[in-house]
């Protein structure tokens, strides 16, 4: 039960920063915390790092470890992390909660493509509710565009960023995850393969600022003035990414996982108490997260 109480706390963690995120970071604002939260989750894991390893001492890194962490990194903190931020930013805490449903979608296309597992009824299952999750998300803008706008902007629904952000991102957290265990394998520190990565995200993020002036905008506004919701919301994200890794520490992953998608309807109704004047729950939304969430269950085998 420990580990499931853990994932329901990272879900709990992550649900109220999908709301923070929503609340600080207004589409087309500067600054929508990404940078903020890489920041904070670099002072926080490398302060559990240190303390752990000062209690039962530091495994030693090896070449490879660095090489797998630093990767994950790029793949979960940068385009995991930042592109996360960039789709609550444009399509609120619950729509973008609901495409994160996807992580286990491309967790297990890569589980096939990379490591030739074998695709068994439930995982076909799960993939296709997650696919028509999707679906109904898209529907969903797609309609509303109609109705406020006329059949010439329906268009738009399928080219709105805050779907492409959220694709990418999912898919960025799915490879690095699994990127990930192969560094732990190596190294078993979560602390300091989260550090790594992040450093490697936060890195990422400053040279971008070289080619992109948004990101170069985004680092300046939050070393200027940081707001105070996105400050909460990266302290919320780091926490739900510790509590996350204590719960796969003390239950199996396919428990955790499947708790841990209850996060979308944490958001859900975080959203409906909090964020009810900026953003409107229809049906379709809450049929799409369910979707989601049915389909996680038979992706981890329950």
């Amino acid at each position: 039960m420990l580990g499931e109480a853990y994932a329901f706390a990272s879900a709990s963690c992550f649900a109220a920063a999908n709301v923070t995120i929503a609340r600080g970071a207004v589409r087309g604002a500067e600054d929508n915390g990404a940078f903020l939260s890489l920041l904070i989750t670099i002072a926080i894991s490398g302060a559990c790092w240190a303390f752990a390893g000062t209690v039962r001492g530091f495994p030693a890194l090896t070449g490879a470890a660095l090489l797998w962490f630093v990767t994950a990194g790029v793949l979960t903190a940068f385009i995991g992390r930042v592109f996360l931020y960039a789709s609550v930013q444009d399509l609120g805490a619950v729509r973008a909660s609901a495409l994160k449903r996807l992580n286990p979608f491309f967790a297990a296309l890569l589980g096939i493509a990379v490591l030739g597992e074998a695709v068994s009824p439930g995982m076909a299952v799960g993939m296709l509710l997650i696919l028509a999750s999707f679906g109904i998300l898209v529907q969903g803008e797609f309609r509303a565009r109609v109705l406020s706008s006329g059949p010439s902007a329906a268009g738009g629904a399928l080219a709105n960023l805050g779907y492409v952000y959220g694709l990418a991102s999912a898919l960025g957290y799915a490879a690095g995850n699994l990127v990930r265990k192969l560094g732990l394998n190596e190294t078993p520190d979560a602390f300091l393969g989260t550090m790594l990565g992040t450093l490697t995200g936060a890195f990422l993020f400053v040279a971008a600022g070289a080619f992109r002036p948004s990101y170069r905008k985004a680092v300046r506004a939050t070393l200027r003035r940081p707001s105070p919701w996105l400050v909460l919301a990266g302290v919320l994200s780091s926490a739900g990414q510790i509590l996350y890794l204590a719960a796969l520490n003390a239950s199996d992953m396919s428990r955790v996982a499947m708790v841990a998608s209850m996060e979308v309807f944490v958001t859900l109704f975080l959203t409906a108490v909090f964020l009810r004047a900026r953003e409107h729950i229809t049906r379709g939304v809450i049929v799409a997260a369910a979707l989601g969430v049915a389909g996680t269950g038979c992706l981890v085998g329950f």
